[in-house]
C-alpha cells in the first residue's frame, strides 16, 4: 500500500503533463514566428536586419523572466509563477497576429512571447523536474523538460509554416492555433501539484536574486560554453539557411524555412530520446557529442552557402538540430547534477538565458553582410567552426582540472 503527502503525488500518475503542456505552448508560441520570416521578408515593409532582429527581441521578454520568474518560483512556488506563462503567450499571439505591419506591435508581441517562454523554461522545467521526482521518474525529469520545449518549437514552427504557405490569412491563422492551445494549457495548469510551498519566512526579494553556484568551474567553464550554441545551432538551421535558399526554393520559400524548423527541432527532439544514455552523470560525453554535432553543422552551413543545394541544406539543417538537442540536454543534466533544491530554478534560469544569446547570430551575420559585403556567409560560417571547436577543448579541459564525484545511485538511474 502507498502512501502520500499533501501535495504529492502517486507514481505514474503523470501530473507532470499539464505543465508541460503549458511548456509545450509558450514553445509553440516563441517559435511560430521563425519559419514566417521568410513571409515579412517577402512583404517588404522591413529590412533583413529588422526582421532578424524581431527573431532576437523575444530575448528581452525571456532573459529577465528568467531570471526573476525563477528565484520568485523558490519564494512563492511554482504555480503562481507559472500560470501567467500561457497567458503571455497568447497575448503575445494576438499582437502578432494584428500587428502585422507594425513594427511596434510586432516587437511587443515578442516580448510577451518571450516572457511566456522564460517563465515556463525556468519554472516549468523546474516543476516538471519536482514532480518527476516524487513520481519516481527523476531520471527523466531533464528529458521530460527538454523534449516539452523541443516539441513545442518543432510542432509551432512547422504547423505555423503550412498555415503560412497554403492556408487563407497567413498573417493570422497561425498564431491564432496558439491562442487556442495557450487557453487549453491554462485550463488544465490547476491540475498539476505544487511542489514548492510559499516561503512565508522569507527576507526580500532582492536577498533572493543572487543566486549560488554560479562561481563553480564546471557551471563557468562546461555549461557556459556549451548554452549559446543551443540556439545559435537552431538559428543557423531555421533562419539563416532558409534565407540563403529563398531564390532556389521561390515555390515554396515559407514552407521549405518551415520544413528547417520541422527537421532540425525534429531529429533535436529525437536524439534526447537516447541523449541522457550517452549524456551520463559524472562525464561530458553529452556536450561533447553537442559541440562535435555543432561544428559539423556549421562545416555543412558552409557547403550549403556555397552551393545553395536543397538537399545539402537539409542534412545541415538536420546535423545542428542533433547539435541543439544534444547541448540543451546535456546543459540541464550538468545543471541539475550541481544545483540543490533551493538553486535549481535560478541555475537554470542563468543557462536558459545563456542559450538565447545564439538568437543574436542571424541579426549579427546580417549586419555583418551588409556593412561588409566582401566578409561572406561561407566565410562566417567557417569562423563558427572554430569557435565551436574551441568550445569543446574548454570543456574537454574543465572536466579534467574539475572532475564530479558521482553517487553510484546518479548512475544507475541515469542506466534506467
Amino acid at each position: 500500500m502507498s502512501t502520500s503527502t499533501p501535495g504529492s503525488t502517486a507514481p505514474g500518475t503523470g501530473r507532470w503533463i499539464p505543465v508541460s503542456l503549458a511548456v509545450f505552448a509558450s514553445a509553440w508560441g516563441g517559435n511560430e514566428f521563425t519559419p514566417l520570416l521568410v513571409m515579412y521578408r517577402q512583404d517588404g515593409s522591413l529590412s533583413d536586419v529588422a526582421v532578424d532582429g524581431l527573431l532576437f527581441t523575444y530575448v528581452l521578454g525571456i532573459v529577465p523572466a528568467l531570471l526573476i520568474g525563477g528565484p520568485l518560483s523558490d519564494r512563492l512556488g511554482r504555480r503562481p509563477l507559472m500560470f501567467p506563462a500561457p497567458v503571455f503567450a497568447a497575448l503575445g499571439s494576438v499582437l502578432l497576429a494584428l500587428g502585422s505591419q507594425s513594427l511596434t506591435l510586432m516587437s511587443l508581441g515578442r516580448v510577451f512571447s518571450g516572457v511566456a517562454l522564460g517563465l515556463s523554461m525556468a519554472v516549468g522545467g523546474s516543476w516538471i523536474a519536482e514532480i518527476s521526482r516524487r513520481e519516481g521518474a527523476a531520471n527523466r525529469a531533464a528529458t521530460r523538460a527538454a523534449m516539452s520545449l523541443t516539441a513545442g518549437f518543432g510542432l509551432g514552427a512547422g504547423l505555423a509554416a503550412v498555415l503560412a504557405q497554403w492556408a487563407p490569412w497567413p498573417h493570422v491563422l497561425a498564431y491564432a492555433v496558439n491562442i487556442a492551445l495557450s487557453v487549453i494549457a491554462l485550463a488544465l495548469l490547476p491540475r498539476a501539484p505544487e511542489t514548492r510551498p510559499r516561503n512565508r519566512s522569507a527576507g526580500s526579494l532582492v536577498d533572493d536574486l543572487p543566486i549560488t553556484g554560479l562561481a563553480h568551474p564546471r557551471f563557468l567553464f562546461i555549461v557556459l560554453p556549451v548554452a549559446p550554441w543551443v540556439f545559435g545551432a537552431c538559428a543557423t538551421a531555421y533562419a539563416i539557411i532558409p534565407s540563403l535558399m529563398t531564390d532556389k526554393t521561390s515555390s515554396a520559400p515559407i514552407a521549405f524555412a518551415g520544413l528547417c524548423c520541422l527537421l532540425g527541432l525534429g531529429v533535436g527532439f529525437g536524439i534526447q530520446v537516447v541523449g541522457r544514455h550517452i549524456a551520463r552523470p559524472g562525464t561530458v560525453r553529452g556536450a561533447v557529442l553537442a559541440l562535435v554535432l555543432v561544428a559539423a553543422g556549421m562545416g555543412l552551413s558552409v557547403l550549403t552557402a556555397r552551393t545553395l543545394s536543397i538537399w545539402v541544406a537539409l542534412v545541415a539543417a538536420a546535423v545542428l538540430g542533433c547539435g541543439y538537442g544534444m547541448a540543451v540536454l546535456s546543459g540541464l543534466l550538468e545543471v541539475q547534477q550541481l544545483a540543490t533544491p533551493d538553486n535549481l530554478a535560478g541555475l537554470t534560469a542563468v543557462f536558459y538565458s545563456a542559450t538565447y544569446l545564439g538568437f543574436a547570430m542571424p541579426m549579427l551575420l546580417a549586419f555583418i553582410s551588409e556593412t561588409w559585403p566582401s566578409v561572406t556567409y561561407p566565410m562566417m560560417f567557417g569562423v563558427g567552426v572554430g569557435a565551436a571547436l574551441t568550445s569543446l577543448v574548454v570543456v574537454v579541459a574543465a572536466h579534467r582540472l574539475n572532475p564530479v564525484h558521482v553517487r553510484v545511485t546518479d548512475v544507475r538511474a541515469v542506466a534506467e
